[in-house]
């Protein structure tokens, strides 16, 4: 698997976008010393971007981003002013905020039943709701402002769990969002030389995953034959479709019936679909865009019951990830737009 970026040594500062992050920002007619509320509530989008990706869980990273925020709004007016970079110091408790979930998550995910898998995100142009402003929809949600591109795509998020925390911290801050090694020891308390060695050990297991060979374009093709498959429960075309080492993993999280267990094979898994659309009649499938690839959404009476990312490899699907835990399926159900 390719990373977004995989540097093997520092980034220079240009490297990561600080106009984003609003680390260097400051506006006209405002003293540098009072930072600027629109300034400080504006690394909400760079906040969330960076704890998805450190946590696999929406709900888990807009928990975090609220309680960084709720650390700076506890602190006087003269502590924040004494703050020379308002956005760093965000960028920095958010990190530590969601390394400490990480550590707790780990044990909670022992206790999960089923396997987890991350919390699956829609495309924000099938999810954004609201009034234009300035000729651009106004995001009801700011978790639809997450940036859908290859570092939050299915087949990455799971690797990433694969990661310590340390790990995962060090190599999303470095890699994906180009911190230089200097910055990132200073936010989560390890010396430089410690977070090149984490990022390291990071970025070789994201190496040794396999690659999928089908750009975007080409795995929605594959995904729409899928879906037509099962829907005419045409037995042979999937397991067509499927690579013959193929495997499908659903996270129910003991709320909804599902499989507990990987079911492994190309052969069994169409066997598998074949017997869910026999014993659920009325379901609907629909293409939607699953953590910036092609997926599908299982709805019932309208409502998404479950959520399907896809991996592909050789030409086949090679992964599937289904998503039934209701608490992960929110977002699709307040949209609106399923």
């Amino acid at each position: 698997m390719s990373t977004p970026s995989e540097p093997e040594h520092d980034q220079p500062e240009s490297g990561h976008d600080r106009s984003e992050s609003g680390h260097d920002r400051s506006e006209s007619g405002h003293d540098r010393s009072e930072p600027d509320l629109r300034a400080i509530v504006g690394e909400r989008r760079q906040l969330i971007n960076l704890a998805y990706r450190l946590l696999g869980s929406l709900t888990e990273a807009e928990d975090a981003v609220q309680e960084t925020y709720t650390r700076w709004y506890a602190m006087s007016s003269q502590q924040q002013e004494a703050i020379a970079s308002p956005g760093a110091w965000l960028t920095t408790v958010a990190s530590r905020v969601c390394l400490d979930v990480l550590g707790s998550a780990r044990a909670r995910r022992e206790r999960y039943v089923g396997t987890w898998i991350p919390e699956p995100l829609p495309d924000r142009t099938e999810w954004i709701s609201g009034r234009a402003v300035g000729g651009r929809a106004e995001p009801a949600d700011p978790a639809d402002r997450i940036t859908l591109d290859e570092s939050v795509n299915m087949a990455f998020l799971v690797v990433l769990e694969s990661m310590t925390p340390a790990e995962r911290v060090a190599f999303i801050l470095h890699d994906v969002f180009r911190y230089p090694f200097a910055e990132v020891a200073e936010m989560i308390g390890r010396t430089p030389a410690a977070c090149r060695q984490l990022a390291s050990s990071g970025r070789r297991r994201i190496r040794a995953a396999p690659t999928p060979a089908a750009p975007a374009a080409g795995q929605a093709g594959l995904v729409r034959h899928f879906k037509e498959a099962w829907e005419s429960r045409d037995i042979e075309a999937l397991i067509g479709l499927l690579d013959p080492d193929a495997t499908m993993t659903a996270d129910g999280g003991g709320l909804v019936g599902t499989v507990l267990r990987p079911v492994e094979g190309g052969k069994t898994i169409a066997q598998y679909l074949i017997h869910i659309a026999d014993i659920a009649p009325g379901l609907t499938l629909l293409e939607r865009t699953v953590n910036g690839r092609p997926g599908l959404v299982a709805q019932h009476t309208g409502v998404p019951v479950t959520v399907a990312a896809f991996d592909i490899t050789r030409g086949r699907i090679s992964r599937i990830w289904a998503v039934r835990n209701p608490e992960k399926l929110r977002a699709w159900t307040a949209s609106g737009q399923i």
